[in-house]
């Protein structure tokens, strides 16, 4: 039964910061890659940033380059958000890939957890 589950949204100002986090329930996240998504009013995930299991190599959105960092460690995997505007406003999922590393394509994924809302204002 395998789980993510994300956290860490919430609502901030624009120019503001948060870090979310998402974890593994049900099985190691140390042998996934893992991808965030933010899906938006329409339901559409679009790619944000994905990271390696090793954590060794990240791919970044063009929109977010500069401002959002994807890490791990040996429990999560975190997404740092900086000078957050209201375009990066949406639910933050993260998803897993059974392997060494994938890109920002939602069919990539194996496994998907239920996201974490982020909102910000002006």
């Amino acid at each position: 039964q395998r789980q993510l589950v994300e956290s860490g949204g919430g609502l901030v100002q624009a120019g503001g910061s948060l870090r979310l986090s998402c974890a593994a329930s049900g099985f190691n996240l140390d042998d996934y890659a893992i991808g965030w998504f933010r899906q938006g009013p329409d339901g559409a995930r679009v790619g944000i940033a994905s990271i390696s299991d090793t954590g060794l190599t990240t791919k970044y959105a063009e929109s977010v380059k500069g401002r959002f960092t994807v890490s791990r460690d040996l429990k999560a995997v975190y997404l740092q958000m900086n000078s957050l505007t209201s375009d990066d406003t949406g639910v933050y999922v993260c998803a897993a890939y059974y392997g060494t590393f994938r890109g920002l394509t939602r069919w990539e994924y194996d496994y998907w957890g239920h996201g974490t809302q982020v909102t910000v204002s002006s």
